[in-house]
């Protein structure tokens, strides 16, 4: 099955805009991709006829919103291959998922337990588990970064140790596109008696997650980043792990994720993937033999991303001119701090590639940023 990428960004509304006078070409996916019009009119029609509370009332519109957030529970087990519905728990996002595995589990750690983490992670990946050590005591322990933006697997066979409690890592980097071998690294954790959660924000989008095969304990994803809805996010967890977390919070109790499952599943993964490669590749082969810009991150089998800096120019500089063009890049750090002073750098830009973007649109990126580079020289 091959895929039509011409057909799927007609589904996409805001891709025929124009940006300063130019077609807009969007490679910003890996911070927040865009809506089809599928996600655009189901969360339309839930709020035009079947608003109501869920899991409140017994009238009409309140059962229809019941059923249609259980089969988005439905939906996102079928996405993981969980094993059941109600080993998917709705949050805001992936940060509060991640938060809510950190404050409940954690309250069963005591001074001195250790907690691994890597170099890479995501500010959500990291920011509550320091909490945790500020309130707790606990010891965080990194897995290195190699030069070309891998985890030293070695080095973090080496941190596993007795108080090991909790390894947290992500599926897939969201500057380098580093795809880890979270599989082995889950059973590692579990070798060492250790539990496993991980973050996979980006992994989600770009390729099939089993989390049975994966064996994760917890796995975690956010809505808008997979083309749906912003503000829902899923935390898978094993039942047996669930059901031993402390309650995170008290009081009451997705339509548009549901959408965005369903609609994404109409399509061969596979050929998503094969397609947001030759973009990445297209990048490359076009900047082939070019001495002025530095990519970060280059292992092997990694993501669509390509994440640079241009010799004698900032990150926010280029993301400014690149606009002009019409093309919409990131800059900065990322949310990933650490992961940037390990490259030694302050901020850097990424060009991120959802499976609408087109070979097209990659040679206007690579026109822009020469043209943005000459700028600078």
């Amino acid at each position: 099955m091959s895929f039509d990428v011409a057909a799927a960004r007609a589904q996409f509304p805001i891709l025929s805009r124009q940006v300063n006078g130019r077609p807009l070409v969007y490679l910003d996916s890996a911070a927040s991709a865009q809506k089809p019009r599928a996600v655009i009119e189901a969360m339309t029609a839930a709020m035009e006829h079947s608003y109501a509370n869920v899991h409140r009332g017994l009238h009409t519109l309140a059962n229809e919103t019941t059923e249609a957030y259980e089969a988005t529970r439905e939906l996102a087990r079928r996405l993981l291959n969980a094993e059941s519905a109600g080993e998917i728990v709705f949050t805001k996002g992936a940060t509060e998922a991640i938060n809510l595995v950190a404050s409940s589990f954690g309250q069963s750690l005591v001074a001195g337990d250790e907690i691994v983490l890597s170099e890479m992670e995501h500010h959500a990946n990291l920011v509550p588990w320091h909490f945790l050590r500020e309130r707790a005591g606990i010891v965080l322990r990194f897995i290195p970064v190699t030069d070309d933006g891998r985890l030293d697997v070695a080095a973090f066979r080496a941190l596993l140790g007795p108080r090991t409690r909790m390894v947290a890592v992500g599926h897939m980097s969201n500057v380098t596109g580093t795809v880890n071998p979270v599989a082995e690294i889950v059973a590692e954790a579990h070798a060492a008696g250790a539990l496993a959660l991980i973050d996979g924000c980006q992994a989600i989008v770009h390729q099939k997650v089993d989390v049975r095969a994966l064996g994760a304990d917890f796995y975690v994803f956010s809505g808008h980043k997979l083309y749906g809805p912003t503000g829902i996010g899923i935390l898978y967890g094993k039942a047996e792990r669930l059901a031993a977390l402390p309650p995170y919070q008290g009081g009451g109790e997705m339509i548009g994720l549901g959408a965005a499952i369903a609609w994404l599943e109409g399509f061969d993964r596979e050929a998503i993937a094969v397609h947001e490669h030759a973009l990445y590749d297209r990048v490359k082969e076009r900047l082939n033999g070019a001495n002025w810009f530095t990519e970060i991150g280059t292992a092997p089998g990694k993501g669509a991303i390509f994440t640079f800096n241009v010799e004698g120019a900032h990150a926010h500089d280029i993301a400014q001119i690149l606009d002009r063009y019409g093309v919409a890049v990131r800059a900065g750090t990322h949310c990933a701090e650490p992961l940037m002073r390990r490259f030694g750098v302050t901020s850097s830009a990424r060009a991120s590639f959802g499976l609408y973007n087109t070979l097209d649109e990659a040679d206007a990126f690579v026109e822009a940023l020469t043209k943005t580079r000459t700028f600078f020289s």
